[in-house]
């Protein structure tokens, strides 16, 4: 626990002097400083947050925990991640770093090693980590290639179980979209993915047939009342245009449901032309968009002519945003051949994401991306805003300002959670040394 600070264990105090971003606190508007961070005191009892003030505006509180300007979060919210593939490069590394070299990998080790013991154990492990880092809700994509469906669904579902109250777990199906060609595999799989309720999802390829494909999976979402969840050009290529796609088929399919499209890299390498008729469409259409800037700055632009990098990997959350378009930033893999680091630590992410995508200058709404916006993607009300009323789930950080609050790993930040501090003890590695031989 941070020095100087001591939360009660009963449950009762005011956290004083805390600087808290006014887009995660609607009620604080008109006491922004300077970032748009609002001195503020936060009341707290039962597990609830009891009230929210503008410091000073109110007689100085009882019990009050003076935090000297401290940055208050509240808990993350970490919407596309991998934890079937969590923690498997230890055993089965990316040869050469690069895309197709993260896809034979992952690939191979699922057919050779994923158990429902080896996903459950590697599973749990990264959810820990997530809860000690001050996630509260979590979606994932679960390979779901015959016959791994029939391992990891069931899997998810106890895990999810098993961590009700700590952290909120969905799931979406991931396989390649010319799967659905089979008619009748296809249709047991969204049954599957309806009976679990979990989210459908694809990875979309500039496949002759992409359009029949996706109204397939659009009917699909219809009938049985689902969600999407796309994988969308993760790729520098010009050509992959499915995004646009997604977006004309959420249209002409008058789809209601949510929609949330991952990755969009080569937007940023098309014409202006074509990105502000996609963004357009985008914006019609009601989709909501996750960067995954950690995962896909070390994938993408990795070329054997030449060794320096020379673009991002990242898509246009900019121009998005400017059109209305919900945008986020999540982890993505960890510890995978699709991304050899990362600890499911949202500060890392948002951090990660203000230095490669210029979520600064100014800050603006961007610290949303990674709790207000995620939580209302996923559809779970008062979560990713501190708020009266709402739950006490908050993150206590030593940083006073963005610049202090970023520059430092915060290790020793105190995680809240229904109002009494969390322990947390991050899991060792060594703990999956046997799955590792």
């Amino acid at each position: 626990m941070a020095v100087g600070i001591d939360i009660p264990e009963n449950g009762w105090y005011v956290l004083a002097n805390t600087r808290v971003p006014v887009s995660l606190a609607p009620a604080l508007a008109g006491g922004e400083e300077a970032d748009g961070l609002v001195a503020s005191d936060i009341a707290v009892a039962d597990g609830r947050i009891t009230g929210i003030a503008v410091r000073g505006r109110r007689p100085a509180p009882p019990r009050a925990i003076d935090l000297g300007g401290r940055i208050v979060l509240p808990a993350f919210v970490d919407c596309h991640t991998h934890l079937d593939k969590g923690h498997i490069w230890p055993r089965k590394p990316n040869p050469d770093g690069s895309f197709m070299g993260a896809l034979d990998a992952a690939g191979a080790d699922r057919v050779a090693r994923w158990s429902a013991e080896d996903v459950a154990r590697r599973m749990d492990f990264a959810l820990r980590s997530a809860y000690a880092h001050g996630t509260k809700a979590m979606r994932t994509h679960l390979d779901s290639i015959p016959p791994q469906e029939d391992i990891s669904w069931p899997v998810f579902t106890e895990m999810r179980a098993r961590w009700k109250g700590r952290i909120e777990l969905q799931a979406a199906c991931l396989f390649g979209i010319e799967q659905a060609r089979d008619e009748a595999w296809f249709q047991k799989l969204v049954k599957k993915v309806a009976a679990a309720g979990g989210v459908l999802g694809a990875v979309t390829y500039m496949v002759p047939d992409l359009d029949e494909l996706l109204d397939r999976i659009f009917r699909a979402a219809i009938e049985h009342g689902l969600d999407l969840d796309f994988h969308a050009d993760e790729t520098d290529d010009v050509a992959a245009v499915s995004l646009r796609k997604i977006a004309e088929a959420a249209l002409w399919n008058s789809f209601e449901g949510r929609i949330l499209v991952g990755h969009c890299c080569s937007l940023a390498r098309q014409p202006d032309a074509e990105v502000l008729s996609t963004l357009d469409k985008a914006a019609r259409a009601g989709l909501s968009v996750v960067s995954l800037p950690m995962c896909n700055l070390y994938l993408q632009d990795r070329r054997r002519d030449r060794t320096t990098p020379r673009w991002r990997g990242v898509t246009l959350l900019h121009e998005m945003a400017a059109r209305g378009i919900a945008v986020c930033v999540a982890s993505d893999n960890t510890r995978d051949p699709f991304y050899a680091y990362g600890d499911l630590d949202m500060l890392e992410v948002y951090r990660m994401a203000t230095r490669i995508l210029h979520f600064d200058h100014p800050v603006a709404d961007w610290p949303k991306t990674v709790a207000a916006t995620p939580a209302d993607v996923m559809r779970l009300d008062g979560t990713g805003t501190i708020a009266a009323g709402g739950p006490a789930d908050l993150v206590l950080f030593r940083g006073r300002s963005w610049t202090e609050l970023l520059s430092r790993p915060e290790s020793d930040r105190i995680v809240i959670r229904d109002g009494r501090a969390i322990d947390r003890t991050l899991p060792d590695y060594s703990e999956l040394d046997d799955l590792m031989v």
